[in-house]
């Protein structure tokens, strides 16, 4: 068992140190190009690389079972929808310089899904929890009081959006990448057509003239293929609270980079809101200790 659950946690250690480091590195490289191209080759590139691992693992049967039940394909839709947000909202991140502010929405994303189990699905909350949501919300006022400016309005639609997707893929039994495939299809008709009107503009960079950036773009499709295998595995393997401790390495790294190697703005303001967060965010990982 021991031997697994460490297995599980590198996985996830792993998978967590790529959407924190490797991630943010790789897309704020490309967002010379612009957010939007860089949304759609993230869309399309995505769906190609599912599409090649169903077919390289044999899981078609799978899909088709899927997609055969009707509740499956409209929450699945809606996940989509959600899906495509938090890509699209945290890509601009990247590209505006608000890594700090995305951060913010993954520091806080375990903690409203928290609040959403217990809206949505009644789940019981112990007084660490409800301590950890309060610290959230009031972390949130402090900044409306204070400063309506440092909002980190991009952070809170991130955390938003994942924690909805979460909510939503809760209720269909349904592999993780079998139904990001669905999603991704649901996602690639508006990708291509914003990538046909890019390049009828001609605004393109996405282009055969230049092959190197043809195919370092299409990089954004394993870029965030590898590392939810990384992680989904890891779960299975050691469980959701370890993991959940595990996965705040994505913040922590790319608050990190943000501050010190892209050199954002961090007011004083925001300082004291994110004291408040990290504070609830170890309240937080102490009861998913104590539990597990």
């Amino acid at each position: 068992m021991d031997k697994h659950f460490n297995k599980g946690l590198f996985l996830t250690g792993l998978g967590s140190f790529w959407w924190g480091f490797i991630g943010v590195i790789y897309f704020e490289a490309i967002s010379f190009i612009g957010y939007i191209e860089v949304i759609v080759h993230r869309c399309l590139w995505t769906a190609v690389s599912l599409i090649l691992t169903t077919t390289f693992l044999f899981k078609w049967n799978e899909f088709i079972a899927t997609i055969k039940i009707r509740k499956n394909l409209i929450y699945l839709f809606i996940s989509g929808f959600l899906i495509f947000t938090n890509w699209s909202v945290w890509i601009y991140a990247v590209a505006t310089n608000r890594i700090i502010d995305a951060s913010f929405g993954y520091f806080i994303m375990p903690i409203i899904s928290v609040l959403f189990g217990y809206i949505f699905f009644k789940e019981k909350l112990n007084f660490k929890r409800i301590l950890a949501i309060s610290l959230v919300i009031i972390s949130i006022l402090f900044l409306i009081f204070f400063s309506i400016k440092s909002i980190p309005w991009v952070g809170l639609l991130v955390a938003i959006s994942w924690a909805l997707y979460n909510l939503f893929r809760k209720k269909i039994n349904v592999k993780t990448d079998i139904g990001l495939l669905i999603e991704s299809l649901f996602i690639l008709p508006i990708a291509l057509i914003v990538f046909y009107l890019i390049v009828q503009n001609g605004t393109n960079d996405f282009d055969i003239s230049n092959p190197s950036l043809m195919l370092f773009l299409t990089l954004a499709g394993p870029m965030t293929v590898i590392p939810l295998f990384l992680y989904v595995r890891g779960v299975e393997l050691c469980g959701l609270g370890p993991t959940g401790m595990v996965f705040y390495i994505t913040p922590t790294l790319q608050f990190l980079l943000g501050f010190f190697y892209y050199n954002e703005e961090f007011s004083t303001t925001k300082f004291v809101s994110f004291i408040i967060i990290w504070i609830a965010v170890f309240i937080y990982l102490k009861d998913l200790y104590e539990k597990n």
